[in-house]
């Protein structure tokens, strides 16, 4: 495996014929997260809930930490219009472009300026991306965590679908997700619960339990559902776990999927802790979800961007 700072590198095999069936883990078991109000939970039965005023104590009248760019370095695109091997770039954030033999998957991708409901507003992007969007290569799959601005960008999504008109990838996202994207144009979708599946190819999307939450407005909390991703592919498994805190769903994930190759995993958004623990792991964290799940390599994200 080659690193460098334009992106992580790793070897894979992988075709892809154009074709969804969604199907069931044989090893799943009812989990009963969805409630009777429509509403979801993580699978201790409990639902994230942390009020408008836990949110002002957490960080009214702090100072903000003085945001510092990462250096970055530029992605050559013609390296990812035609790649010589299998290749993992990091975009940034939870955004990673997974070069699979010929086929390339996006996850989370996020490219705007904020990561916000509204252009004026909200967390900015303070290091670059290491290549321009209209640079990237054609996308086969994009896989999507949860629906928090962070990770589903409504500009980012659609524009995927546009610049591909004739053949548009294909979004795998959790459950309660697909009207979403039905609404904004986006038909090619395929909605997951956790421990269910789908195939694209030679590729198998596995949508697993994670402990997050999910809202984009104040009426809306826990309404879609939130998941990690296992991506199967011919001689290489991963994991990315997208937002989450620490939990025993990690543990059960390893059993479920040994010898995962590498996963991603959040190290970012940790503080104060006390409103962060339920829902975003620390480094610390990091790493014991790293040997919960029994994987080989991991690549820390949701940091620095």
């Amino acid at each position: 495996m080659r690193v460098n700072l334009s992106g992580l590198l790793f070897l894979l095999l992988l075709t892809l014929p154009v074709v969804v069936v969604a199907e069931e883990l044989p090893v799943a078991e009812a989990s009963g997260h969805q409630l009777s109000d429509g509403t979801f939970t993580n699978t201790d039965g409990q639902a994230i809930n942390k009020s408008l005023g836990d949110l002002w104590r957490a960080f009214a009248g702090k100072e903000k930490p003085q945001a510092v760019a990462l250096p970055v370095s530029q992605v050559d695109p013609e390296a990812l219009r035609h790649p010589t091997q299998s290749q993992m770039v990091w975009l940034g954030h939870s955004t990673f472009l997974l070069q699979l033999g010929d086929r390339t998957i996006l996850t989370d991708p996020q490219f705007s300026r904020r990561a916000s409901p509204v252009f004026f507003a909200g967390p900015e992007r303070v290091t670059g991306l290491p290549l321009d969007p209209s640079d990237l290569p054609q996308i086969d799959a994009v896989v999507i965590s949860h629906n928090h601005y962070d990770h589903l960008d409504t500009a980012s999504v659609k524009a995927l679908r546009i610049r591909q008109p004739d053949n548009p990838p294909h979004f795998f996202v959790p459950l309660g997700l697909a009207d979403w994207f039905r609404d904004r144009g986006i038909p090619e979708v395929t909605e997951l619960d956790w421990w269910q599946s789908a195939t694209l190819g030679d590729t198998r999307f596995y949508a697993v339990p994670v402990k997050h939450w999910s809202a984009r407005g104040l009426f809306d909390r826990n309404r879609t559902l939130w998941a990690g991703w296992v991506m199967d592919s011919p001689g290489q498994r991963l994991m990315h776990v997208g937002d989450s805190g620490y939990s025993d769903d990690f543990r059960r994930i390893g059993e479920c999927f040994p010898g995962i190759d590498m996963a991603l995993i959040p190290i970012g958004a940790y503080d104060p802790r006390w409103f962060m623990k339920d829902a975003h792991m620390n480094p610390e964290e990091a790493v014991q979800v790293f040997q919960d799940m029994g994987a080989v390599q991991a690549v820390g994200m949701h940091w620095g961007t």
